[in-house]
């Protein structure tokens, strides 16, 4: 088991945030989770990695910010040359 990493989520959160403002500079926090179809507090949450935020709601964000492509990669094992 891999040993928990407690600033995992919060650095989700702020790159969510950074991109938020980098794609939609003039939205703010209620302009933002109006587009992502969820309440203001739900996105500060995110914004904070907050573990109770369904996983959906931060790929919904990805979509809106087109950046999806990582997804796709979780849970993903890379093989290496010991496996079988």
């Amino acid at each position: 088991m891999l040993p928990e990493t407690p600033t995992t989520l919060p650095q989700l959160g702020q790159r969510l945030k950074a991109a938020r403002k980098a794609a939609f500079p003039m939205d703010d926090l209620n302009a933002f989770a109006l587009r992502l179809g969820v309440a203001r507090s739900t996105l500060q949450r995110m914004e904070q990695g907050d573990l109770s935020v369904a996983l959906s709601r931060y790929y919904r964000a990805a979509e809106l910010l087109d950046m999806t492509e990582g997804f796709h990669q979780l849970f993903v094992k890379e093989k290496s040359l010991f496996d079988d």
